[in-house]
């Protein structure tokens, strides 16, 4: 696999990297779940975070995108669905090809397929209610790719209006205006769910589209402010970092520490929360996006993970570790014997990863810059 490591910003293949591995991480305790206390809520931890890395990551990136096509003369209906087919050749394929194998499983280990299948194939599985305990990490997928889609239409439909208005701010306003709207769902889930447990919370609000967008667009919207703003967003990035730090720290420490449960205080849970951390996530990426490079030591696995971290997201948990379990179940196994298997559960995902990477999803996303493509859109 050859890599232009001049093309990579070293810093956010980290932040990718350590999102994949939190969440690789954090599923290893289906293999253990006898396991209490700090360690497994830490795990789950990492479980949830992982993900919300993963969406302000990817705001972020498409974010910087969008504004460069959108302010500048060449912003267009053609340039919009280049845009989208260029996300699509990234995100579809390697999507639509595990969902198959998904089914292969479920029908080979003799469990019956959820009635809303058909819902997978349209990113609605999760839309605005829970989503069927099958292909269950596909519940982040609905939101990046809704979120693609609402932004540059937001922003292709909003000109036809002909305000006065630069360009530059009309991204800003339309990116808070979804944040806005997206923060006005987490309140009225909060107002009309009347009961409230972390399940409820894990399932109903965490991993449904409906209330989940706004986690990109505080990406976006760090994208806006690194492109309008730069000498800000490099001079301050250290004190951005150390308030990011402590925003995360604080609110993921107080809350056991205070005993701040859902159930006495579901207004903080339903709204606030995810979007903190968002925040703090955001005040990560000045000091992050500045790193370029590294010591090959550290370069390499790094971007290897960082690179084949969409095949791994996809195929670890219903894949690897559904496979694992079918065939070899853990409940008899040693302490010793159960962290063999989750060493194997974690070589085989990366082997596999790198497979599926090489043969399948970087020859899918080469076709996006195909000349044959690329002049039906210029």
């Amino acid at each position: 696999m050859q890599i232009d490591y001049n093309k990579r910003i070293f810093g956010l293949d980290i932040m990718r990297a350590i999102a994949i591995l939190c969440v690789v991480f954090s599923h290893a305790l289906w293999i253990i779940p006898e396991m209490k206390g700090h360690l497994s809520d830490l795990l789950s931890l990492l479980g949830v975070m992982g993900v919300e890395i993963f969406f302000v990551l990817s705001g972020f990136l498409i974010g910087r995108i969008i504004y460069k096509q959108y302010v500048s003369n060449n912003f267009s209906r053609k340039s919009m669905l280049y845009f989208w087919i260029r996300r699509w050749f990234r995100t579809l394929p390697n999507y639509y090809l595990i969902l198959i194998v998904n089914i292969a499983i479920v029908l080979y280990i003799g469990r019956s397929l959820p009635d809303s299948l058909w819902k997978y194939f349209f990113f609605i599985q999760n839309f605005s209610s829970e989503m069927d305990t099958f292909f269950t990490e596909s519940w982040s997928l609905p939101i990046e790719e809704f979120a693609y889609i609402i932004g540059p239409l937001m922003l292709y439909l909003v000109l036809f209006l002909k305000l006065k208005i630069k360009k530059s701010t009309l991204f800003g306003l339309c990116t808070l205006v979804i944040i806005l709207f997206f923060t006005i769902t987490k309140m009225f889930y909060n107002n009309v769910n009347t009961e409230s447990t972390m399940l409820l919370w894990n399932t109903n609000l965490k991993a449904v589209t409906l209330y989940r967008i706004d986690a990109i667009y505080y990406g976006v919207l760090a994208a806006y402010f690194s492109m309008l703003k730069p000498e800000i967003w490099y001079r301050f990035r250290l004190l951005f970092f150390m308030i990011g730090i402590g925003v995360f720290g604080f609110i993921n420490v107080l809350i056991p520490l205070k005993q701040i449960y859902i159930e006495t205080n579901p207004f903080f849970w339903n709204v606030l929360y995810l979007p903190i951390n968002s925040v703090a996530i955001v005040f990560l990426l000045p000091v992050l996006s500045a790193i370029k490079k590294a010591p090959k030591i550290i370069l390499k696995p790094i971007t290897y993970i960082s690179l084949v971290s969409y095949s791994m997201y996809l195929l670890h948990y219903s894949v690897v570790l559904q496979l694992l379990k079918h065939f070899l179940p853990t409940d008899d196994l040693s302490r010793i014997d159960k962290g063999v298997y989750i060493l194997v559960y974690l070589s085989i995902t990366c082997i596999l990863s790198y497979v599926l990477y090489v043969i399948f999803e970087k020859p899918m996303m080469n076709l996006r810059d195909k000349p044959s493509l690329k002049k039906y859109f210029q």
